[in-house]
């Protein structure tokens, strides 16, 4: 939990600057001026590669990207279906990465930080591939609002602040000093393995 709400923000910094906005939640106009803010960042990449080479001993595989660049991947011992890769099969992976972030009043955030995780495996003797899923949960304090960088300083529950760049001022609005900040952030990477084409 230590390390949680430099993870989470650095996570948000990174969809700030680097990912697209694909969804923003606001409130309606009439009550825009009670409402606290609440936003919400993801994005999803997908790329394909072909197998080019494998060495089991090693567990390396080399792949070749849609642009033609050549890479070596180190596999973990919990691929099990490794041997049955080939050479000319086409890897894609899709990676998801969301930010959600919520202000409540001082005392009104809901209760449940920590770290959910899951993944699930190709059965024995299948074609390699699975899902792996993380969700992290923290919540800050707002200690400082500076309105002209646009920035906010938040406390974490082990008490280390981080200064947060705002994208869009206008979600500063309705946002006070002792506001609680839920963030959650969520991650996601599935990879599936198809057989060569002849």
């Amino acid at each position: 939990m230590k390390k949680l709400l430099a993870v989470t923000v650095s996570a948000l910094v990174s969809l700030s600057l680097g990912g697209t906005l694909l969804a923003e939640e606001k409130a309606p106009a009439e009550k825009a001026q009670s409402k606290k803010p609440h936003v919400k960042r993801e994005r999803t990449v997908t790329a394909t590669a072909t197998v080019q080479a494998i060495d089991l001993e090693k567990r390396v595989v080399t792949l070749k990207g849609q642009e033609g660049n050549v890479f070596d991947v180190t596999v973990g011992k919990e691929a099990r279906n490794l041997p049955q890769l080939k050479v000319g099969d086409e890897v894609t992976v899709k990676y998801y990465e969301a930010l959600s972030a919520k202000v409540y009043k001082k005392g009104e955030a809901p209760v449940g930080e920590g770290v959910a995780e899951g993944v699930a495996r190709t059965k024995p003797g299948e074609k390699p591939g699975g899902v792996a899923g993380r969700q992290m949960t923290v919540t800050a304090t707002v200690e400082a609002i500076d309105t002209k960088k646009p920035t906010v300083t938040l406390k974490g529950p082990e008490g280390k602040s981080v200064v947060v760049k705002i994208k869009d001022r206008k979600n500063l609005e309705n946002v006070k000093v002792g506001d609680e900040v839920v963030l959650t952030y969520t991650e996601a990477v599935a990879i599936s393995v198809e057989k060569a084409k002849k």
